[in-house]
């Protein structure tokens, strides 16, 4: 199984007429996503890349049953796009753009809430979710790993693609990367609880970065919820205190949010930490070759 997006998944890409719009357009109709339209209300009516452009979210899924979006739009038009979705109460919302104004994913993330939590977002400023062999919304190369038992959710894009390819032989039954803005829709303990409810997923991977608790209080949430292995990696043990380091939400302020810290919180629940990418790769293959 995967967790959100399967290959029965219809995905819809707002902003699809753009050129990142395009690209990935194409590059996850080539993965065998099945993307069913884009929405852009200046061309609707049209057809782009061989797929219908609607005018709104609202009309996409009413002529598709689209139960996926994925954002590619500018960072000044992203909350209006999302609102868009939400108000649509379209099930999964990828939001890739980089650069959204923390006031506009917190309002757009409550809006969603308030909603009674219909919408489901991933990101901003993520590389979406893949379920290899099956589908992929975002932009997670397609051709890094295989399908497998593992589940990964990362707050880096390209530590998401490290371990996805170190892995490869083992495979992912879903990636997810959930971005690193200090205001997302979906944490690290949303997919742990998912992954743990997957039958089909045997072990997790985890990776965190410096910056805020969101890896301190997903080790609390591990020790009360979590029963399959567990496998981190947190990025930053080298950063200097007091600068962003990547991420606008990777900052350590004073003793806050140190990757020693986050280190230690999740080894004292079990969770196994590795020291570098490869390491903790080493970490899960020790895991899986137990199971």
């Amino acid at each position: 199984m995967a967790i959100w997006l399967t290959e029965q998944s219809k995905v819809i890409v707002q902003g699809m007429t753009g050129s990142e719009g395009t690209k990935h357009t194409r590059r996850m109709l080539a993965a065998g996503t099945k993307i069913v339209g884009g929405v852009n209300a200046r061309k609707a009516g049209t057809v782009h890349e061989g797929l219908p452009v609607f005018g709104t979210v609202a009309e996409a899924i009413a002529e598709t049953g689209a139960d996926v979006s994925v954002v590619f739009v500018p960072p000044a038009h992203t909350k209006s796009a999302v609102v868009e979705a939400i108000d649509a109460e379209i099930p999964l919302c990828v939001v890739i753009t980089e650069g959204v104004p923390i006031h506009d994913t917190a309002e757009f993330w409550a809006r969603a809430v308030a909603g009674g939590g219909k919408t489901r977002i991933i990101g901003p400023n993520c590389p979406g979710i893949a379920s290899p062999g099956r589908s992929n919304a975002g932009i997670i190369p397609a051709d890094i790993t295989s399908p497998g038992r593992i589940g990964l959710v990362s707050k880096s894009g390209t530590l998401t693609y490290q371990l996805m390819y170190e892995l490869r032989d083992v495979g992912f039954s879903t990636a997810v990367g959930i971005g690193g803005d200090p205001v997302i829709g979906t944490t690290h303990i949303d997919c742990l609880a998912a992954f743990q409810e997957d039958p089909e997923t045997e072990a997790i991977v985890m990776i965190g970065e410096i910056g805020g608790d969101a890896e301190e209080r997903a080790a609390a949430y591990i020790e009360r919820h979590v029963t399959k292995p567990v496998v981190a990696y947190v990025a930053g043990f080298t950063a200097p205190e007091g600068k962003t380091m990547g991420h606008a939400g990777a900052i350590v302020s004073g003793s806050s949010g140190t990757a020693q810290a986050k280190k230690e919180a999740l080894e004292k629940v079990g969770v196994r930490v590795g020291k570098t990418p490869s390491e903790t790769a080493l970490l899960m293959r020790e895991v899986m070759r137990g199971r």
